[in-house]
């Protein structure tokens, strides 16, 4: 026991003539550790992207939501009226009245010809 944990920490097993396959599973591990590290680095990137994004969408959408209401009151009636009284429009007090255009009917040959 003494004697193995000693040629461990002389690192022994790094020297020896069968050192090869021992430095090739070194290495494998080293890349794993660093694959694992750069994945978790991305994981924690989009992580991060994806609370960006979705603040800036509560943003936009209360945005949205402002804007829409601004919207309406400008489409308001008693908004228009006050916004055309200083070039002295004002709504009529009387209803419109529609327009009706009664169809022609046209004849085959009619319809061709103009």
């Amino acid at each position: 026991m003494k004697g193995g944990v000693y040629s461990l920490l002389k690192a022994k097993f790094l020297i020896e003539d069968d050192a090869l396959k021992n430095w090739k599973f070194i290495l494998f591990l080293i890349l794993l550790a660093m694959i694992m590290i750069a994945n978790s680095h991305r994981y924690e990137q989009k992580t991060y992207r994806i609370t960006e994004l979705t603040n800036e969408v509560k943003e936009l959408r209360s945005e949205f939501v402002d804007r829409r209401s601004q919207l309406m009151e400008l489409k308001m009636e008693s908004t228009i009226s006050k916004e055309m009284e200083p070039k002295h429009i004002f709504p009529s007090s009387v209803p419109p009245k529609k327009i009706r255009v009664a169809k022609e009917e046209k004849g085959v040959l009619q319809g061709l010809w103009q």
